[in-house]
């Protein structure tokens, strides 16, 4: 039976107008998350995390000991902390921890690896804060989760100490788009699409080939990573993203937990507040991050 919570997120999607240029691609999702709310018992406070923007997302229930960094989505070339407080906030709530979104930057003004070196300059902050890493969660959504995925990697081959986990929310980790969903499910996911991911790619990488592990970390080498928990829907054109993933980390002896989600599409946590299965996904989240901690 089709579910009408994400029907409706789907007309909402659908009847908004096809943004043209980069700025109104910039405000398209600002505007759809505009409808969502903030609690008031949620603290916000803006920070530099040195030389990146930041924003810290304290409820109170957050030990203050414990920190989920946060990456957002939006291909690379759109999304923002604003795009996604409202769930950020959500996610220290269920999570019982600390939240620190980060602003990256952006392409095509700052291409591969300037999104990277400021989600790692970010995770330094944090050690430099007190922040053990088994006290550190990396989580991010659809280019995000791919950056934080890429940040494990940067960060075992630096040597660096890594977080207890890690959450990958509708994961972009092929950048090629060789995923037999970027075709097979376009008639069902009306957030993204391979035309428009291929030009947020061609921004991103700016010449660098799709195949680069740090930008595709689909092909790079897992071994050694944390445990990880990967998101994704049915209904999602980047399905194989998540797939792949979950297959080449459990042969690479990560443990992986790859949740499903029926005729979900892209990133539906997003829409948590008008999406049972988005305050759902949200709860299994916190669920395994607390048990990691707790390990």
């Amino acid at each position: 039976m089709a579910n009408p919570q994400i029907n409706a997120v789907r007309d909402m999607l659908v009847s908004q107008p096809r943004p043209v240029g980069l700025a109104e691609r910039r405000a398209r999702l600002l505007n759809l998350v505009g409808r969502y709310t903030i609690p008031p018992d949620v603290q916000i406070e803006t920070v530099d995390a040195d030389g990146v923007p930041a924003e810290w997302t304290i409820t109170p229930t957050a030990d203050p000991a414990r920190v989920v960094l946060f990456l957002h989505g939006g291909a690379y070339i759109s999304g923002s902390i604003a795009t996604h407080r409202h769930m950020v906030a959500q996610i220290g709530r269920v999570a019982r921890v600390r939240t620190l979104a980060l602003a990256y930057r952006l392409a095509p003004e700052h291409p591969f690896p300037a999104a990277l070196e400021d989600a790692l300059t970010a995770y330094r902050f944090l050690l430099t804060q007190g922040y053990a890493p088994s006290r550190i969660v990396l989580a991010g959504e659809s280019a995000g989760g791919g950056l934080v995925l890429a940040m494990l990697v940067s960060l075992r081959q630096m040597g660096v100490a890594l977080p207890a986990c890690a959450w990958l929310s509708s994961p972009w980790t092929d950048l090629g788009m060789t995923g037999e969903s970027i075709e097979s499910k376009a008639d069902v996911d009306p957030l993204i699409q391979k035309p428009y991911l291929l030009e947020a790619a061609a921004a991103y990488l700016s010449g660098a080939d799709p195949r680069t592990p740090l930008a595709s970390p689909l092909y790079a080498d897992l071994n050694g990573l944390p445990p990880m928990l990967i998101q994704v829907g049915t209904a999602e054109t980047l399905l194989d993203d998540s797939t792949r993933l979950a297959r080449r980390a459990a042969q690479a002896d990560v443990r992986v937990v790859l949740d499903v989600w029926p005729d979900m599409i892209h990133a539906w946590s997003l829409f948590y507040q008008q999406l049972d299965a988005g305050q759902q996904s949200l709860e299994s989240m916190g669920a395994f991050v607390q048990a990691q901690f707790e390990r």
